[in-house]
């Protein structure tokens, strides 16, 4: 039987934001990257980021203790989760010395368990080049990466990542505690940066990041927005922004819109129960926040 923790890429924030590398040789063999960094996927050392946390001192948990709850949570979705199906909208602009090109791709993905997800592509125009070594090259990637070993090498825990709490904020979607991440190694799969913790699911909300390792002497810098939404008791990804600079010039932007989602699976809040033998608390019904927010000037200064 597949491991199905390895397959849903459900709540494991960081693989939406995954680097994949696609080479794309242009008629003067000029060779263009686009670093997608899905999972989810982010920022450099020393960025700039697009807010300014609230201080940690007022946070009620540790670092450590709010990492723990979200690898417990995060299983707790990956369990229950049975099946799930929505719609993806892919957009690249690129514009460099040698022209401009852009592209979209209509595609529509079904997962299930353990079979794990399937893409069906409805629809795709513009550069034929973009949609071939882009587009469907991500897909492939995707299909690919659902193995037990690939996740366990890029899951978001402290076995990959160290954490830093820097602050504890209380918005109108909720309190968040914020906290810096940085990688154990170099690895192009791997991401350095801040991700955004629902302090009443430990669901990561928001994350902002670049690659721990340039995947690609071509690429200057790749900046990365992911944001996510609840839907039912499970936490999607609802935008992806992926910002890259060409070292030969030029500057590309993917988007992945997320939408019509379907989900089916068991309570998270009763698997819980049932588990710890104690509820997990009150869930909170978050609305989509800020989900379609680009990247601000500020960030990808």
């Amino acid at each position: 039987m597949k491991d199905k923790n390895a397959q849903s890429g459900i709540s494991l924030a960081h693989y939406s934001a995954m680097p994949i590398v696609n080479l794309l040789r242009c008629r003067h063999k000029f060779v263009l990257v686009f670093m997608v960094i899905i999972m989810a996927p982010w920022q450099p050392a020393g960025a700039q980021y697009a807010s300014n946390p609230a201080e940690a001192g007022n946070a009620p948990l540790t670092a450590e203790r709010v990492v723990n709850n979200l690898v417990r949570m995060n299983r707790d979705r990956q369990e229950a989760l049975q099946a799930y199906q929505g719609t993806r909208i892919y957009r690249v602009n690129y514009k460099g010395f040698t022209g401009s090109r852009s592209a979209e791709m209509i595609v529509d993905m079904k997962y299930q368990f353990p079979e794990g997800k399937v893409f069906t592509v409805q629809s795709a125009t513009g550069s034929k080049l973009i949609i071939d070594k882009v587009f469907k090259k991500l897909l492939e990637a995707e299909e690919e990466a659902q193995g037990t070993e690939a996740q366990r090498r890029t899951a978001l825990n402290s076995d990959n990542y160290a954490f830093r709490l820097i602050g504890y904020e209380k918005s109108s979607a909720g309190p968040m505690y914020v906290l810096d991440v940085e990688p154990r190694r170099k690895d192009k799969f791997l991401y350095r940066g801040r991700i955004w913790v629902n302090a009443e699911e430990f669901a990561v909300v928001r994350l902002q990041a670049e690659p721990a390792k340039n995947p690609s002497f071509w690429t200057k810098r790749s900046k990365i927005l992911q944001v996510y939404s609840k839907v039912n008791d499970f936490w999607l990804p609802t935008f992806n922004e992926s910002v890259s600079d060409i070292r030969l010039g030029g500057h590309a932007e993917l988007t992945i819109q997320y939408q019509r989602y379907e989900v089916k699976g068991d309570s998270v809040e009763n698997l819980t129960t049932t588990r710890s033998g104690r509820s997990a608390g009150a869930l909170l019904d978050l609305e989509a926040i800020a989900a379609r927010t680009p990247i601000s000037a500020n960030a990808r200064e």
